[in-house]
């Protein structure tokens, strides 16, 4: 379950999610659900709202490393994405959470796997690096195409930091193969 980002709403759509992720259940018992969520700009309470209906997944994409953030996601701050990470981990240990990175905006080796260890330090059990395609030209361009060798590396170093997880690939997107990355995640 995903959608634009709710900033016409109060609590940032948290309410939406959470009566989306009752109603599949209520109509489909047994489906498990996952949702990816905003930042709700740090609205704590808005995150509780979505964890206390225990989503089977609970992914917050983080795009990209620290440096690029004010270029990929305005408004938004890294540490905050962080922070979502780290609350919604230890407020409910059981629920496997989630990020993905895209890759291809200008990041450095380096900065990649210093957010893969931030996103491990939170708990993050599934992470998923994919490569940046410009959806439009009033989109940012692509800096370089990721070499699929690098990104079997990105996978084995993800898999070496603890993460239960790691999909890693030119075409990975965050729902690709998320049957089987619920499941490692159990």
């Amino acid at each position: 379950v995903t959608s634009v980002n709710r900033d016409d709403q109060p609590d940032g759509g948290a309410h939406i999610f959470a009566r989306t992720i009752e109603e599949i259940r209520r109509r489909v018992p047994g489906c498990r659900v996952e949702v990816l969520i905003p930042d709700f700009r740090g609205d704590w309470d808005a995150l509780d709202v979505v964890l206390a209906v225990r989503p089977d997944i609970l992914n917050h994409n983080t795009e990209t490393v620290p440096r690029l953030y004010r270029q990929v996601r305005k408004g938004v701050v890294y540490e905050r994405s962080l922070e979502l990470l780290r609350r919604s981990k230890e407020a409910h240990p059981e629920i496997p959470t989630k990020t993905g990175l895209m890759l291809g905006l200008g990041e450095e080796k380096e900065e990649v796997l210093a957010t893969m260890q931030d996103l491990a330090a939170q708990g993050t059990n599934i992470l998923t690096l994919g490569q940046y395609l410009q959806p439009t030209r009033d989109h940012l361009p692509i800096v370089r195409y990721v070499h699929p060798h690098e990104f079997a590396e990105y996978q084995m170093l993800g898999e070496a930091l603890g993460f239960k997880h790691v999909e890693a690939g030119p075409l990975v997107r965050s729902s690709y193969h998320a049957f089987d990355q619920a499941e490692s995640a159990k």
